[in-house]
């Protein structure tokens, strides 16, 4: 087998193997860029395709999240007297 034969065979075999992966690769980004925008539209909508909650679906209106330094609940863990007590101690 002559460096003629091998190349042959090499150009013959990976010319289909490439654009076989080119058009699977083109066809998997596509896919995913077009359906990774379609994420990004307003979730509270009717129309959306994405639900974060049940919330959303009910109400129709986008979720209002609290601000981190907001208190969470009767008792706000981070604030608690036991916590208080020893960063007082600690400085």
């Amino acid at each position: 087998m002559s460096g003629a034969d091998v190349w042959l065979f090499v150009k013959q075999f990976g010319t289909p193997l490439a654009s076989s992966t080119v058009f699977v690769l083109v066809l998997f980004i596509g896919f995913c860029v077009v359906f990774g925008f379609m994420k990004t539209k307003k979730t509270a909508g009717g129309s959306a395709r994405v639900v974060k909650s049940l919330d959303e679906r009910i109400s129709h209106q986008a979720m209002v999240y609290l601000a981190p330094s907001a208190p969470h609940g009767p008792a706000d863990q981070l604030r608690a007297p036991e916590l208080l007590e020893a960063a007082a101690r600690k400085s």
